[in-house]
């Protein structure tokens, strides 16, 4: 790969509790093990305020722990029989139902902003638009630092945690994850990609179409 040196911006953010559903496992309590490129457009979106954020963005991310809680769920009915009053679902005759759900603990993210983009967003995160929250609506993110990156393209880097194209790398360690790398605004439309990504943090590796930043950590850009 020809030598590229591109400047941006690293930011990282920490949840204290987060739940990521998979949605290809419909009708299923099936948790992702860290946040969808598609959740965290969103997530940079509340902060500048736009529609969306479809610029390239290098993503890492881990959780300290894991468990497994019950909720309430109201299932509307599909002849419309139970409209919701107030936010609230009426109830009806087994129109309640218990479910598990899967949540993580602890949640590290971390943000690569390359470009102009990236500062223009950068900006945005220390004054967001709107409250940050990473999945649910509940589950608040808090943002920890913003700092000025710089990305070398390269052959070998720390993988560590780095969300990969299916290409990326080899390392045996790594699992592919299908997720959705980004939705339309009317929600209507998903896109959906490969990513390869390890639950156990990978030392330095032989990398593709990669960039390392100061820290020697690899960093793909991911496009929406």
């Amino acid at each position: 790969m020809p030598s590229e040196e591109i400047s941006g911006w690293r930011a990282e953010f920490f949840a204290p509790v987060a739940s990521f559903r998979d949605p290809l496992f419909p009708g299923l309590s099936h948790g992702l093990p860290l946040p969808p490129p598609s959740t965290v457009r969103g997530l940079l979106a509340a902060a500048t305020g736009q529609v969306s954020e479809p610029c390239p963005v290098g993503i890492a991310a881990w959780a300290e722990g894991s468990g497994v809680d019950a909720e309430t769920y109201h299932p509307i009915a599909a002849d419309g029989s139970n409209p919701a009053v107030s936010g609230k679902v009426k109830a009806i005759k087994g129109g309640m139902t218990i479910r598990d759900r899967p949540f993580l603990t602890d949640v590290h993210l971390t943000v690569w902003l390359p470009g102009p983009e990236g500062a223009r967003i950068a900006q945005a995160l220390r004054r967001p638009r709107w409250p940050l929250r990473l999945g649910r609506s509940q589950d608040l993110v808090h943002p920890l630092t913003v700092r000025p990156s710089t990305l070398r393209s390269t052959e070998q880097a720390v993988v560590g945690h780095a969300l990969a194209p299916p290409d990326g790398h080899e390392a045996p360690e790594a699992m592919v994850y299908r997720m959705a790398s980004g939705i339309s605004p009317d929600r209507l439309h998903t896109r959906w990609a490969d990513y390869l990504w390890c639950e156990v943090p990978l030392g330095r590796a032989a990398v593709r179409e990669a960039y390392q930043d100061e820290e020697g950590q690899a960093v793909w850009l991911l496009t929406g």
